[in-house]
C-alpha cells in the first residue's frame, strides 16, 4: 500500500477554500494515510502460512500456504499458493489490487487444470472455505474506503484510535468496518466487519507483531471469527523475507499455473 496524494487538499487549504469533510472524517483519513505511509517502501515480500480452520463443533483442519507480494504505486499484487494437504495442493490465488477500481482476482484449481476469474460481485465470498473473504485477501488500499475517526480508546492496555471505514465498492460484502489502531506504531489490532444488513458478521484480531528491516511490522497471527456461523480461521505467518527482486512477470496468469 502507498500513501494517497494530498496535494489537492493542501492546495485547497492554501487558497482558503472550504473542505467538505467533517473533522471526524478528516482525522479518520489522516490515521489511515499514516498507517499506509509507515508500510510503504518494502518493495516485495515472501512468507509462509499455516491456515487453521475450525467449525462450529470445534473440529479442526489445517492447510499450508506460501505468499508473495509485489508493492506497486497503483495497488499491490499478491499470490497465495497451497502446499498441503493433497486435495488443495497447487491451488493458487492471484490478486491485482487497485486504488480506484475493482480488484482483479483469479483462482487456479489444479484438479480441474482451470483458472477461474473471481468476479467483483463474488469477491465477498469465502476464500477456499475459510472465514476470510476474497476481498480480505487483497491489499487494503487507502482509497478503497471513506473514513470516520470515532474516539480514542484502550485495547488490552494499549492506547488506540478507534475509527470506522466504509467500502467504496458497492459490491463489497461489508457496509462498514470498525478498527482499533495503536497510537505508537499505527498497527491494526482488531477489526469488526458488518454485513450488508449492518449486522456484526466477523471479528479479526492481530497478534505477535514483529518488525522487519527496522521499519515494517507484520503480525504472525491473525484470527477471523465468524459470529454468525460459529466458525473461525487462524492464520499463522512465518519466514517473512523482503526485497526478493520480484517483478511483474512473477505475478502473471502464467506464474499462477506454473508456480511451485
Amino acid at each position: 500500500m502507498r500513501s494517497i496524494n494530498l496535494s489537492i487538499l493542501l492546495l485547497l487549504l492554501f487558497l482558503g477554500m472550504p473542505i467538505a469533510a467533517e473533522p471526524s472524517a478528516e482525522k479518520g483519513l489522516a490515521i489511515a494515510v499514516e498507517m499506509d505511509r509507515r508500510d510503504t517502501g518494502f518493495a516485495d515480500s515472501a512468507s509462509t502460512m499455516e491456515m487453521v480452520l475450525k467449525n462450529r463443533k470445534g473440529d479442526v483442519s489445517t492447510r499450508k500456504l506460501r505468499n508473495r507480494v509485489l508493492e506497486r504505486e497503483e495497488g499491490n499484487k499478491s499470490i497465495f499458493v497451497f502446499d498441503d494437504p493433497l486435495d488443495v495442493k497447487g491451488a493458487a490465488l492471484l490478486t491485482f489490487s487497485y486504488k480506484t477500481k475493482n480488484d482483479d482476482q483469479w483462482l487456479y484449481l489444479p484438479a480441474l487444470k482451470r483458472t477461474k476469474r473471481i468476479s467483483s460481485s463474488n469477491q465477498s465470498g469465502p476464500f477456499m472455505g475459510s472465514e476470510f473473504a476474497y476481498e480480505d485477501m487483497a491489499s487494503q488500499e487507502v482509497e478503497k474506503y471513506s473514513y470516520n475517526y470515532l474516539q480514542d480508546g484502550e485495547l488490552d492496555g494499549m492506547s488506540v484510535f478507534m475509527l470506522a471505514r466504509y467500502p467504496v465498492d458497492q459490491k463489497s460484502g461489508y457496509t462498514r468496518q470498525l478498527l482499533w489502531v495503536d497510537k505508537d506504531e499505527y498497527r491494526p489490532w482488531k477489526i469488526e466487519y458488518y454485513d450488508r444488513k449492518r449486522t456484526l458478521l466477523k471479528t479479526l484480531t492481530f497478534a505477535d507483531y514483529q518488525q522487519y528491516l527496522a521499519k515494517y511490522w507484520r503480525p504472525h497471527q491473525m484470527e477471523m471469527i465468524n459470529h454468525q456461523t460459529g466458525k473461525s480461521t487462524l492464520l499463522k505467518w512465518d519466514d517473512f523475507q523482503f526485497k526478493n527482486g520480484y517483478t511483474e512477470k512473477d505475478f502473471s496468469l502464467n506464474s499462477l499455473t506454473n508456480i511451485r
